[in-house]
């Protein structure tokens, strides 16, 4: 499969944050007052409700800042939102959120309706897809026969197909077992490697997160620790004894 290979540290800011406020009526979500971030892998842990969700769908526009700006690679998530979406791809703590279609080949097929017309060639490139994260066989089964572990890998190949710049994954081992967990993790990590792909991912592993190259700590709405997560999971297991 070709991807783009973009995720480098050249462009001015590949993620940034300014002056950022989110609220849900009166009630603050998430301030992000300055941010930037140039990382080709970066975890985000802290605990539930803390603001993790919401801000992997900041980068992406999914989720719109009430006050202040974020930028994808120069691009403002709010005036070019669907542009930013093209290049960032978010995938679901739950597959279930994106598989809709009778089967896997069909809900590849279905992500890439707008960016090839010739149903032929769309077929081939979503097969393509499939094939690269070693689930081609699985293409014309049920969704809804597939293990917790495969429909993980489906979800990922719905987005990946689309070639973006930055991934964005939030919890996206919560519900597997070991084993489909290890092979989710090394799909990513070879995907990025190999095809210049950046990660956001959002997780409870903190073995996981300890892998990334550099670590955020969101807690009650606020990053109150960032940088080698090494030192960041330090202070989020301090903080979560206290």
């Amino acid at each position: 499969m070709t991807l783009s290979s973009s995720a480098g540290t050249d462009s001015p800011s590949d993620v940034e944050f300014r002056r950022v406020r989110v609220f849900a009526g009166d009630r603050l979500l998430l301030e992000v007052p300055e941010l930037s971030l140039n990382h080709a892998r970066i975890s985000v842990i802290g605990p539930n409700g803390g603001g993790k969700s919401t801000f992997l769908q900041l980068v992406n526009g999914l989720v719109e800042p009430t006050e202040g700006y974020v930028r994808h690679e120069g691009l403002d998530t709010v005036e070019s939102g669907r542009e930013v979406r093209q290049r960032v791809g978010l995938v679901f703590s739950n597959p279930a959120a994106q598989l809709v279609m009778p089967t896997p080949l069909e809900d590849v097929e279905l992500s890439l309706r707008r960016r090839i017309s010739d149903a032929a060639q769309r077929r081939s490139a979503a097969m393509e897809s499939l094939a690269a994260l070693g689930i081609a066989d699985l293409a014309e089964r049920s969704s809804q026969e597939l293990s917790g572990g495969q429909q993980q890998l489906v979800a990922l190949a719905t987005v990946v197909v689309l070639k973006p710049r930055t991934l964005l994954l939030d919890e996206p081992t919560t519900l597997l077992d070991l084993v489909n967990a290890q092979r989710f993790t090394a799909l990513v990590e070879q995907m990025g490697v190999q095809y210049g792909i950046r990660t956001l991912m959002a997780t409870h592993d903190l073995t996981l997160a300890g892998r990334a190259e550099h670590c955020l700590l969101v807690d009650s709405g606020r990053i109150v620790a960032q940088g080698d997560p090494e030192t960041v999971i330090a202070s989020y297991r301090q903080r979560s004894q206290a």
